[in-house]
Formats: C-alpha cells, sequence, structure tokens
C-alpha cells in the first residue's frame, strides 16, 4: 500500500440475522427453526430470515407466498421495531466503550474506527473479538465483524465468515485480497451490474483491475472511478460519527390493489400521520415532500414538490401528497404508497469525536492488525 495514503484501522460490525435472532432470543420456541419476519398474508414481503431458512433460499425482498413454497415449515413473526431499536442501542453502547468514532449504518450494523481506541490496544484483530465476545455476554446476540485500512474492505470482510465469525485483512494482504475476490462481492456491485461486468469479462478484482479507468468511467459512468479506486485498496471516506439524517419516510403496502385516487386518499392521510409523528420524534423538518407509488406490475414513480418553508405538520404533508398524486393519470392499479421528507432542517454537529476523526486520518505507520 502507498505511504502516502492514510492507513487507519477500522472495524465494521454486522448483527446475524438481526431481527430474527431478536424473535429466537426473545422466544425460546423459535431457536433452531426456519422463521420469517414479516411477509404473513398474500401480500406480505419478508424483511429477514434466519439462518435455518436461508438454507432453503428464502431471504429478505422475497414474497411471503414464495417463501412458504420454498419452506413449508417456515414461521412467520411479526416486525417489532421497538424491539429492535432497544436492542441496538445497548450493542452501540458497547461501541462507544472502545472509540467515539462510530458510524452506524443500520439498526444492526456501524463502522468502527480504531486506530486511537479508548482501550489503548494495539490490535483491531483483538478489539474486534473483545466486542463480539461482549455482545454476546451482555445482549444474547451474535456478530460478525471485517477489520481492515479502510471502511469498503472492512465491509466486504465482515461477510466473508458469517455467522459469529470474522476476517481481518492485513495492509499487506489488501491487494491480493481484493484480486482474489469475487466481483459479486464488491459492496456497490448490484445483481445488473454485476451481470454486466461478467458480460464483459470482469469476474474477479483481477480482471476489474485490468481496465483502465477511461474503461470504467466509459462502460459504467460515474461508479467507473469508483470501481477503479475500490479495487486498488483506495477508499479514504471517514468513519462519520455524526450521520445527518437525509430524509425521513413511511410506506404501506395494500393487500388489494387500489385502482382510483379517491381509495388512496385515506392511506395517505395514515401514512401522512406516521410521517409527522416520525419527523416529530426526530425533532426535525423538511422542504420537499416525495411521493412514492409503485403500481401492480411493480414498476415505480415518484413526484415531489418543494415547498418554500420547512413543515412537519400532518395537514401540509397530506395536502402536498394529494397535490402530487392528482398531478398526473395513474399509470396502473397500485400496490404500495409512501410519502418522503427531504431537504431537511439538519445541521452538522460538531463534536470533540469529529477532532478525534481528523487526527486519526494522519496516522500513517505501521500498524499490529
Amino acid at each position: 500500500m502507498s505511504e502516502a495514503l492514510p492507513i487507519r484501522k477500522i472495524i465494521h460490525v454486522d448483527m446475524d440475522a438481526f431481527y430474527a435472532s431478536v424473535a429466537q432470543m426473545d422466544n425460546p420456541d423459535l431457536k433452531g427453526k426456519p422463521i420469517a419476519v414479516g411477509g404473513g398474508g398474500a401480500r406480505g414481503v419478508i424483511s429477514a430470515a434466519s439462518y435455518e431458512a436461508r438454507k432453503f433460499g428464502v431471504k429478505s425482498a422475497m414474497s411471503g407466498r414464495l417463501a412458504i413454497k420454498l419452506c413449508p415449515e417456515l414461521i412467520f413473526v411479526k416486525t417489532d421495531f421497538a424491539r429492535y431499536s432497544e436492542i441496538s442501542k445497548q450493542v452501540k453502547s458497547i461501541f462507544y466503550d472502545y472509540t467515539d468514532l462510530v458510524e452506524p449504518l443500520s439498526l444492526d450494523e456501524a463502522y468502527l474506527d480504531v486506530t486511537e481506541n479508548k482501550k489503548g490496544l494495539p490490535s483491531a484483530t483483538l478489539l474486534a473479538e473483545e466486542i463480539r465476545t461482549r455482545i454476546f455476554n451482555e445482549v444474547g446476540l451474535t456478530a460478525s465483524a471485517g477489520i481492515s485500512i479502510n471502511k469498503f474492505i472492512a465491509k466486504v470482510a465482515s461477510d466473508y465468515n458469517k455467522p459469529n465469525g470474522q476476517k481481518t485483512v492485513n495492509p499487506e494482504d489488501v491487494l491480493q485480497f481484493l484480486e482474489d475476490l469475487d466481483i459479486r462481492k464488491f459492496y456497490g456491485v448490484g445483481k445488473v451490474t454485476a451481470e454486466k461486468m461478467y458480460q464483459k469479462g470482469i469476474f474477479t478484482g483481477k480482471d476489474l483491475k485490468a481496465k483502465s479507468l477511461e474503461y470504467l468511467d466509459e462502460n459504467f459512468g460515474k461508479s467507473g472511478r469508483y470501481y477503479y479506486h475500490v479495487v486498488r485498496g483506495i477508499h479514504n471516506s471517514e468513519v462519520k460519527p455524526n450521520r445527518i439524517r437525509k430524509s425521513l419516510a413511511a410506506e404501506r403496502t395494500f393487500s388489494k390493489n387500489l385502482s382510483s385516487e379517491v381509495f388512496m386518499l385515506e392511506k395517505l392521510e395514515h401514512i401522512a400521520e406516521e410521517v409527522s409523528k416520525r419527523l416529530d420524534k426526530s425533532k426535525v423538518a423538511g422542504k420537499t415532500v416525495t411521493l412514492k407509488i409503485k403500481y401492480s406490475d411493480f414498476t415505480l414513480q415518484t413526484r415531489s414538490k418543494t415547498l418554500p418553508y420547512f413543515v412537519s405538520e400532518k395537514a401540509i404533508i397530506l395536502e402536498t401528497s394529494k397535490d402530487l398524486l392528482y398531478q398526473d393519470k395513474l399509470n396502473n392499479s397500485v400496490r404500495l404508497l409512501g410519502i418522503s421528507m427531504s431537504n431537511l432542517n439538519t445541521q452538522p454537529n460538531r463534536s470533540k469525536a469529529s477532532e478525534a476523526k481528523k487526527k486519526s486520518v494522519s496516522v500513517q505507520l505501521k500498524f499490529e492488525f
């Protein structure tokens, strides 16, 4: 690795089948059984699946109807976001015992910069082991971890030895690790992009590395430069402990498709009320209202309007959403409606953690991983 680049010690912690594992922890009768969180009913979509269910091919975003065909013994449980949030806070409190540089990505995963940590320990590998052990002992769940010099490699590595495992990619092993990596394992390469890369003879990191920046720009647009750098171990994004919320949303999938705007107004009222509650709880307001419409053929459409002032009141959100609904004719019957608020009045929160972050970026010497 080039000494000109900042070398950090980054841990990516990812809880194992989080929603499903919480359900199994809270109900011992579900342990060892194939379960799916959400997905119940004729139109339900699965939020998460236990590892026992995954063996049958059941996975998140799959319809409950298909999942039950794959696994006839599948048990459906309801989502419980209040409980997930409670458990997530317990896990994050453990993280903060080691560093203030914690960047949560969701309820069940986060980046930790432990270049300079509160324990004063030089080994990020041993820190990750200790953190995972504490999560198991204090919370009752297992977690996996990836450890390396930047966020990209750490996230890829955390998926290697799941569940309940970890992988360290040392600085001297980074380039070989990336060259050997299946292109589908690259974070940011989705199914469609992977198929496109296959068609162009790109199957591994080594194949990707052989392509010039010009070639990648031409064939993959703005993402081309990202692919060019990450396959060379270059990813300078810092762990951001004060991530600023950019949007807030709520949506509903209907048991029967709706074919008229009139039938959708009642649904929109409930969604607008939920968005307003979430805005108030987060103590934010927004200017841009976006209406999300998913049709029965699964095509997606969004319509947006930016107001001249910040709002969080249900009435204004609802009226704006109604205007957007009537803005154009519907293309088909509708299976889902959603409302999101963006252009929020959030401001950067400068803290001691931010100063610590700046300090950690400048460290470029040898590390014990």
